[in-house]
């Protein structure tokens, strides 16, 4: 299964800043470097489980909230991520993609 280590990174990031704590104040609870959660954030590390268990306690949050349909090849992820680059795009744009997905669904 492969995982996106991005979008987990992210979530950490978003939740991270929602409790105003810095990359310096997390790694030093964690006992890692700063420049090792940057990379955590960024999805360039692969988290443990451990760490990311370390993560959610500190955050005060449930370690499923990083993880749920992180999984690349799930139907949620999918749409989550088609959500968010739709969002991205001026309403020219969304209305191009909206005839491609009509065109697609009447050839399948």
């Amino acid at each position: 299964m492969n995982v996106d280590y991005k979008l987990i990174g992210e979530r950490i990031q978003k939740t991270r800043k929602s409790k105003g704590m810095t990359q310096d104040v997390l790694a030093e609870k964690l006992g890692v470097s700063i420049g090792y959660v940057s990379q955590v954030e960024r999805g360039i590390t692969k988290i443990s489980l451990d760490l990311l268990g370390a993560i959610s306690s500190i955050l005060e949050c449930d370690i499923a909230s990083f993880i749920t349909e992180s999984a690349t090849n799930s139907s949620e992820y999918m749409e989550s991520e088609l959500l968010s680059e739709i969002r991205k795009l001026d309403s020219k744009k969304k209305k191009y993609i909206l005839e491609i997905i009509k065109l697609t669904n009447d050839i399948m």
